[in-house]
């Protein structure tokens, strides 16, 4: 990642996680979860509690509960309706805290430091799971990511404007999600330029910004002398004519020329 990129995603974080220290956790229970369930003043109705593989618990006093799909606060109130409706407490205050998030996991594929599956563990966002994935990979990832729904549907995550701060492109990851960050295109350069080679293409890559990109030109070197060789929708490679405001293309060869003069 570009040291612009790399500031631009630790700002990003910042503002994100400042604005979700705000909005209440909507994780929902399911196989796996470990819970530790307190009673206020009762110690003997401290426990904790594994999610089993049907969705349920086992709490003193009160038996097997359906968890599966709760929220942590809907938990807390149905465990202490079922003490009342028992006649065990009457008004018992009831903490429920998530120990570990085994229930709800999301895979990061592509171009990150750590790609993998990761738990979800409340409400997760794109950029919470790419800083979990270590960060988009250095120079190598696209500008663009892809979230796949576990439904099928697909969107298009903007990451300049994501890093940039932009909550739009920051949407709420589900279980079973897949977030891929594909590897950005490349263009190539080569002849009277400091350093020939493959560079990642850029958004709107003009000529002049993919000659700086290559090392400059040479003291022979000349910018208007640039052959640009480009691929067709067949395959096949033609020579075209770009001007300066142009952008490159992915998998363009660009060959700089000497000066006539």
């Amino acid at each position: 990642m570009s040291i612009v990129r790399r500031a631009g995603f630790a700002a990003a974080l910042l503002l994100f996680a400042a604005l979700q220290a705000f909005a209440a956790s909507d994780y929902r229970l399911g196989p796996g979860d470990l819970l530790k369930i307190s009673t206020f003043g009762y110690n003997d109705l401290t426990a904790d509690a594994r999610v089993s593989e049907s969705g349920n618990i086992t709490f003193p006093l009160i038996g097997q509960i359906a968890v599966e799909g709760l929220s942590t606060r809907e938990l807390e109130t149905l465990i202490t309706e079922r003490l009342a409706a028992g006649s065990f407490i009457a008004h018992a205050q009831v903490s429920v805290l998530i120990v570990e998030y085994q229930s709800q996991k999301v895979s990061v594929m592509g171009q990150v430091a750590k790609p993998g599956q990761y738990y979800l563990d409340g409400a997760t966002r794109v950029l919470d799971l790419l800083a979990k994935a270590g960060g988009v990979a250095d120079d190598t990832a696209a500008d663009q990511a892809v979230l796949l729904r576990r439904s099928g549907e697909s969107t298009v995550i903007d990451l300049d404007a994501l890093f940039a701060g932009d909550f739009s492109q920051n949407p709420t990851v589900g279980s079973g999600d897949t977030i891929n960050i594909p590897r950005a295109p490349r263009f190539y350069i080569y002849g009277e330029v400091q350093k020939p080679g493959a560079y990642r293409l850029e958004r709107n890559m003009t000529l002049s910004r993919a000659i700086s990109a290559g090392g400059g030109l040479t003291a022979r070197g000349s910018e208007r002398r640039v052959v640009v060789k480009r691929r067709d929708a067949a395959g096949r490679e033609h020579a075209v004519s770009i001007d300066g405001p142009d952008a490159i293309r992915a998998d363009d060869v660009l060959y700089v020329k000497e000066s006539l003069f």
